[in-house]
Order: structure tokens, then sequence, then C-alpha cells
């Protein structure tokens, strides 16, 4: 099959356009023919190796978190989907390889597309969709009438987090661009910040949640605008011993993740505040849950462009520009 291959970690690197082996089906996969794949940031973090210690990986490498597709055959332990079945999912870690014609994957990792979306549209869902879930409704508990701070509001986590807290209930504020501002309102931020023209930490107070997916300086900042008792929610680090932990990591990491944390964690805890690092999971039955709010429409995808499968390189790039507004998307042929 024809696949986007990255033969070792290097920084930039450009994948190749190869061929590779058709994936071998286990009892619970299910192999699917790839219509649509999605670019997140962490496709470059793990191309540049920056997370080669906690996510090993063997080369040749496919690459790639996000897909939409249909179901072409299914092991010999699989209830859930059937040939034909078309399909969304973030495959889990260790088994990722959006950027090809196929790609097999555990069953439970798996979700039924949503019917009103496009190939494109529904590809751009599962690791956004998920990152947010699992913040915002598993961690955070996020009820009706509470404040949520989400940093990068036009970025493809932050677009959908705001949707998914405003259909909670939630009061939510953002920060994004000038150009952003109106796109960011038209999803339901109730306040939007541009950073170019103000300091967010000097305008909101007494927020229950934090979401943030920046750097460390804003990270740090964000401690101010939660009340005592708030929470503080980081994808981009850094990682705490509760993660460290959470995917068994040996003493050695754990004690590296433990110092890299110390910092911030010692100043959310002067200010009774709690900290976290999250990095999400594959889960298909989250994915369903999902999936019933795109259909309803209480949640829209937001696609910033869509390029062809060989123009893999040059989407990664554009992606890397960070002027993204939603989701890069690759389509197949």
């Amino acid at each position: 099959m024809k696949a986007f291959i990255l033969d070792g970690y290097r920084k930039k690197a450009v994948l190749r356009l190869g061929e590779m082996p058709e994936p071998k089906v286990r009892d619970r996969d299910v192999l699917v023919a790839i219509r649509a794949a999605a670019l997140n940031p962490l496709d470059a973090k793990i191309r540049d190796g920056e997370f080669k210690l906690i996510l090993p990986n063997r080369f040749p490498l496919i690459l790639g978190h996000d897909l939409a597709g249909v179901v072409v055959r299914t092991g010999s332990s699989v209830q859930g989907f059937k040939p034909g079945d078309e399909v969304f999912a973030r495959p889990r870690d260790g088994r990722i390889g959006a950027f090809a014609g196929l790609i097999a994957m555990d069953e439970a990792d798996v979700a039924l597309k949503p019917r009103s979306l496009s190939w494109e549209e529904a590809a751009s869902i599962p690791l956004v969709g998920l990152t947010a879930w699992q913040v915002l409704v598993e961690r955070a508990n996020l009820k009706q009438g509470q404040k949520v701070l989400i940093h990068a509001g036009s970025g493809g986590v932050g677009s959908f987090a705001i949707q998914l807290a405003k259909y909670l209930g939630a009061s939510v504020a953002t920060t994004t661009s000038t150009a952003n501002v109106d796109m960011l309102k038209s999803l339901g931020a109730d306040v939007v910040i541009d950073y170019t023209k103000a300091d967010f930490s000097e305008l909101l107070s007494g927020y229950d949640v934090v979401f943030n997916s920046l750097d460390q300086a804003t990270l740090e900042k964000s401690l101010k605008v939660l009340k005592p008792g708030g929470r503080l929610f980081s994808i981009s680090g850094p990682p705490d011993v509760a993660f460290a932990k959470s995917i068994g990591a040996h003493w050695f990491l754990r004690q590296v993740m433990r110092l890299l944390s110390r910092g911030i964690r010692s100043k959310a805890r002067r200010r009774g505040i709690d900290y976290s690092f999250v990095f999400m999971h594959a889960d298909g039955k989250q994915l369903k849950k999902i999936s019933a709010l795109l259909e309803s429409g209480a949640i829209r995808p937001v696609v910033d462009r869509v390029f062809p499968f060989a123009a893999l390189n040059e989407a990664m790039d554009y992606l890397e520009t960070g002027r993204a507004r939603g989701k890069v998307v690759i389509a197949m042929d």
C-alpha cells in the first residue's frame, strides 16, 4: 500500500512516499481503507523525536492520528463492525498510521462516522474531540454555570473545546489573535481576548477551569485567573507524576517528570489550585458520544484546508506555521 514513511527521528524531516506491507489484522481489529486523515501537532513532535522517551516507536513508521474511512475486513472476534461500515477513529498509541491507504485498529478505538459529515470533516474530529472530552468532561467534570478559559481557541483542540464547553453550559473565555476574534464568537465564546492587544491574566479572574495548550509562560500566568480550588489542565506539558504512573513509566522517568513539573505544581499548590497534565487516549465509546453531538449540530467541525494525499509534506509545513484555523486534512485519491 502507499504510505508516507518516517525512517528515523529528525527535526523537520520530510516524510517519504513509498510502499508498505498491508497491515496485519488481529482478532479484535478492523481493517479500514482510509478516505481522509487529519494532521496534528503531535505528528510533528513525534517526527522530531520530542516524545521518544514516552512513546517509543519502531521504524519505518507511518504517522497519522486521525482518520475516516470504510471497513474492508474484520478480525475473528470483532462484533461491533462489518465490512462496508463508514467509521472514524483515533488509533491508540503504538498503532498509529493514518498517512496511508489502509490501517488496522482495535475495534475499541473506532466509532461509526457521523452520517452528516464529509470524510474530511469526520477525519478532523477524533483526536481533538477526545482531547477536549477527556479534559472537560472526564477530568474537569465541567458543569453548567462554571467559568472556563480555553487558550488558543482558533486551533483544532480549542475550536472544538469552546463548543463542547458551551454545550455543557459553561461560560467560556478564550485567547486568539485579531484575525480570529469573530470566528470564535461564532463558535460560542463569551469572552474573546486578543492576545496581541491585551493580557488575559489582567482581565480575567474567578475561573473554575483553565485548559492550556500553549507555553510555560502562559501556563504560569493562567494560575492568576483561577479561583482557589480551581483546576489547571495542560496538554502541552510539563508532564507530571500521575501521567508517568498512568503509562507505566520506569522509576527514572517518573523522577524526571516529577522534576519537570515541580515548579508549576508548587506554584499551583500555593494558590490552592490543582495542576494536571493530560495526554489523550483512544476511546471508541467516547467517540460515539461525540458523534451524537456532531449529528445533532451541537458541535460543528472546523476545517481550515484540505490537501491531496500526495501533498502531505506541504500540509505538514502549513500546519507548522501555526496559522491554521481548526484542522488541516488530507484527502485520499
